[in-house]
């Protein structure tokens, strides 16, 4: 199923969901279940795959991908929460890389080759969060900006090996190598449906589009995220 078939049923869930909802929001907005309270909520999302193209032909094709997180958060009154979210995820990719051509004319052009890989992204962001309805039943709106580090997991220079003394292990040694990663400003918007099963269990669900600010462009992930979290 596409995320966009996803995203439909979603969409169709939250606002059936909401046709229901104003029989349970009956609380004045200074006595409902989320005005002044704290959150804190643990997540699992899935990414939708994506292509992207490059200069000089270069190209990317990033595998779907499930992922996981949390997140921190405060309810300023009913509507309005302020939280700052974190999540993983570690995707497979095809990428076409283009090589430098040589500057001799008589010489053959260096061809283009795929490298198979796997991408490790860390998503961090402060979003703020609009829900329409003061009751536990409520759909909502959100919007934030934070960072995101990608990594490619290609080695940038030859491996290092070191070796060191653990008081209960004994000598260890590892290899390490650095790899080629960036970490760039990044900002998302979505939207979401919310259930307070009670005063300190809640449910959310929402869909997200991520957009990654980097140097040859803007790259974008479609995310769907179901938390489970605690208010006190």
């Amino acid at each position: 199923m596409t995320v966009k078939r996803l995203f439909i049923l979603f969409l169709l869930l939250i606002f059936t969901a909401s046709a229901h909802a104003q029989r349970f929001n009956t609380k004045s907005v200074n006595d409902g279940p989320r005005d002044g309270q704290w959150e804190a909520s643990l997540l699992v999302n899935y990414q939708n795959s994506f292509d992207q193209d490059g200069e000089g032909g270069s190209a990317i094709e990033v595998d779907d991908a499930l992922g996981f997180g949390f997140t921190v958060g405060w309810n300023m009154t009913n509507k309005w929460n302020f939280q700052f979210k974190f999540a993983m995820n570690e995707p497979d990719y095809v990428a076409t890389l283009v090589p430098e051509q040589p500057e001799d004319p008589e010489e053959p052009p260096n061809e283009p080759f795929e490298l198979n890989h796997s991408l490790t992204k860390y998503a961090s962001a402060f979003n703020a969060t609009y829900h329409f309805f003061d009751g536990p039943l409520t759909p909502f709106v959100q919007g934030g900006v934070g960072w995101t580090m990608l990594d490619t997991n290609v080695p940038s220079q030859p491996p290092s090996t070191g070796c060191w003394w653990d008081p209960w292990w004994g000598w260890i040694c590892n290899t390490t190598w650095k790899t080629y990663d960036t970490t760039r400003f990044s900002y998302n918007l979505g939207i979401g449906g919310r259930w307070d099963v009670n005063g300190a269990l809640f449910l959310r669900g929402s869909y997200n589009r991520e957009w990654v600010d980097l140097k040859g462009g803007t790259m974008e992930f479609d995310v769907l995220t179901m938390e489970a979290g605690l208010m006190w």
